[in-house]
């Protein structure tokens, strides 16, 4: 079994920076690692017994540093269920920055749209998560050392940190659109019916990522705020086919506006605290 504490604490060790917040970046999102300072980098193959990520755009590293004068880990590369990985596997890296201390935690992404409102190149604050991969990381004995065995679902993401942002946004006459992310286990793009019934479900976006790791996050009792870039609109709203390639060209294209984005969610999380 892997030791979460002995690879936080060697690591913490390692790169002496004891990290605040945590960031997961997600396909074509990993330039923000570029404006840490004084970052420090651990592959993923260099942890014994860790995972090591297999997708294009994710280069699997962590990397710890300033991020807006918080010190900060980012996991450079995340796990997908869809690489063969078993779900838990997924998830160590929050039972990991659960050890480091760790008590916030900004997940990122890159989805499809389904709401027809949004487009290509829109940054999306995930408020809610459906379980469409039905694949729960909580399977199995329950750590208490983590959290409860049945943890409630009903308000995963933080309210302050959320609504901060928004009124952060709000004050730049920005508007941060907000959504809920359904989880497709991939690797293959969903056909159209199937983002027809997504639609009637109630999703706005959709993804192979993320679902997992609220659920583990949740476990921990971390605070959470997730963000995710629209980089194609889901299969059968234009007539358009899907490539990754165009997701992470997308992904590089707003690298700037997220970067900002991302920015001021930081900038909101140093007014909150702790609280």
């Amino acid at each position: 079994m892997f030791n979460y504490f002995e690879a936080a604490s060697s690591m913490i060790k390692e790169v002496g920076v004891k990290p605040e917040v945590a960031l997961i970046l997600g396909s074509g999102l990993g330039y923000l690692t570029g404006e840490f300072q004084g970052g420090v980098s651990v592959d993923y193959s260099k942890i014994q017994g860790f995972p090591v990520s297999t997708v294009k755009g994710h280069s699997g590293r962590f990397v710890f540093g300033s991020f807006h004068d918080i010190p900060s880990v980012a996991m450079e590369g995340r796990f997908h269920f869809y690489e063969g990985h078993e779900i838990k596997d997924v998830v160590s890296p929050i039972y990991l920055f659960k050890e480091m201390g760790i008590e916030r935690l900004l997940i990122t992404n890159a989805s499809g749209g389904i709401n027809r409102t949004y487009s290509p190149g829109d940054i999306v604050a995930i408020k809610d998560i459906i379980n469409l991969g039905f694949r729960n990381p909580l399977i199995g004995p329950n750590d208490d050392r983590f959290g409860v065995r049945f943890p409630d679902m009903s308000s995963v993401m933080d309210f302050k940190w959320l609504s901060g942002l928004r009124e952060r946004l709000s004050q730049d006459g920005r508007e941060l659109k907000e959504g809920t992310y359904i989880w497709a286990l991939g690797p293959s793009y969903e056909s159209p019916s199937e983002i027809r019934s997504f639609e009637f479900l109630g999703a706005d976006m959709v993804g192979m990522s993320t679902v997992p790791e609220v659920i583990a996050a949740n476990h921990c009792r971390m605070k959470i705020l997730a963000l995710s870039c629209i980089t194609n609109m889901a299969s059968g709203i234009l007539k358009e086919k899907l490539s990754h390639d165009d997701v992470v060209g997308t992904a590089n294209r707003i690298r700037h506006r997220f970067s900002d984005v991302v920015g001021k969610a930081l900038e909101v999380l140093k007014e909150i605290g702790h609280e």
